[in-house]
């Protein structure tokens, strides 16, 4: 499928050191250091006060697992949350606190992790989302989560919680910052390890892919990069051409990391968008 997404004026002739900065998010975010810090301190707190079904299995590998903060009602809707970090960084374990205000609000959240580029390629990393939903359709009661399920992620995570809402499993999803058009990614430094493929670029870009016509809230920092902002624009006009539902959602002074607040705190915009997919799925 030929993509809608078309990359900024003059983008060709763009140096090297240009196309990676647009999407370099650690350094467009002065305090992006203290921002992860804190993030880790508070998830690894929040994870060592909910420790009953952590680390759970879906697969081999020593990231394919799973943990999961169930609610009080088994059949609470669950949030499940996918990391984001370029496909090549970061751990589930550090993104525990993105339970804590969804879990005060009566949801269990499940929090996946996946392999690393380059370790893993694209194909392998979605693979592996879809197996961790089917896992969790499957054993999730067994461990106190058997509700309707809608798929977060931020980052690299909003591109793969796009692709997530295409398992029957998931009713909708909560898309945060993320990357739907993988072509000029890899024209960036990302591609060092990430060594995408031209057939990879057309079946794991989300903008190209059937229009999935579930419930999918867009959301941004009002603050990002503005190649992470265009991309989030242009995946919703693609989407809403194609009567497709969900919200495009621009977080107010948000910049690429702070926006997490926005769904991790009990009053966040990000949760009540979550709330609104699960409502609009029916």
């Amino acid at each position: 499928m030929t993509s809608p997404y078309v990359t900024p004026e003059g983008w060709a002739g763009w140096t090297q050191a240009a196309r990676d900065a647009a999407y370099d998010n650690l350094n467009g975010v002065a305090d992006s250091a203290a921002q992860v810090a804190n993030r880790n301190t508070l998830s690894e707190a929040f994870r060592a006060a909910h420790a009953g079904h952590l680390d759970l299995p879906f697969g081999s590998g020593a990231r394919e697992q799973w943990d999961l903060y169930p609610a009080a009602r088994a059949d609470a809707p669950c949030l499940v949350f996918i990391h984001g970090g370029y496909w090549q960084r970061n751990r589930r374990e550090d993104f525990a606190i993105m339970a804590e205000g969804a879990l005060a609000a009566g949801w269990s959240v499940g929090i996946c992790g996946y392999t690393l580029a380059p370790e893993a390629s694209m194909s392998r990393i979605v693979a592996e989302i879809h197996v961790a939903l089917d896992w969790l359709g499957a054993h999730g009661a067994a461990h106190g989560v058997a509700g309707k399920v809608v798929a977060s992620g931020w980052s690299a995570g909003g591109h793969l919680a796009a692709l997530a809402a295409e398992p029957p499993l998931v009713v909708g999803a909560l898309a945060m910052s993320g990357i739907y058009e993988l072509a000029p990614i890899a024209e960036t430094n990302l591609n060092d390890k990430l060594h995408l493929t031209p057939a990879e670029i057309t079946a794991h870009s989300p903008i190209r892919r059937p229009v999935v016509q579930k419930p999918i809230a867009i959301a941004y920092g009002a603050r990002e990069l503005p190649e992470l902002r265009r991309q989030s624009r242009v995946f919703h006009r693609h989407r809403a051409e194609a009567q497709a539902p969900g919200a495009l959602i621009p977080v107010p002074e948000a910049d690429h990391f702070r926006v997490l607040e926005a769904l991790w705190r009990r009053d966040g915009v990000l949760l009540r968008a979550a709330a609104e997919v699960l409502a609009a799925a029916g």
